[in-house]
């Protein structure tokens, strides 16, 4: 099971403690990361996180291309819809093949908390 766990600037403290907080279950799932993101999660949880680039260099799109490749299962993405991304056109179209692969997205935590407990319930 690879799981993507991508968070703006403003939401890497929301995801570090979604990663703290379900430890247990991220350590079962193979996880990716956008670089800056995964660096984090790493460092402040020792979980193991494959990282890419970050978001603005191509990071969203090189998970994107592994979502359209059928390699990830599901996706965390802590966004701030408050702040304007720079890059927001690579934002959109991960988002977009999520929808179109129908891999599970999450945006919040709450949606990030049902997205893990059903792919935990798909390992079981």
């Amino acid at each position: 099971m690879r799981v993507a766990l991508i968070a703006h600037d403003e939401k890497k403290p929301d995801i570090v403690d979604l990663a703290r907080d379900r430890e247990a279950d991220l350590e079962r799932m193979d996880l990716v990361a956008t670089g800056t993101t995964g660096k984090r999660i790493r460092e402040e949880t020792g979980l193991d996180v494959e990282r890419k680039r970050s978001g603005p260099l191509g990071g969203d799109v090189q998970i994107g291309a592994e979502i359209a490749d059928e390699e990830c299962d599901g996706v965390v993405f802590l966004r701030d819809p408050l702040t304007a991304q720079a890059h927001e056109p690579d934002i959109s179209a991960l988002l977009r093949l999520c929808d179109v692969h129908d891999v599970p997205l999450a945006t919040n935590l709450a949606s990030a908390d049902a997205v893990l407990d059903e792919l935990v319930g798909a390992l079981d």
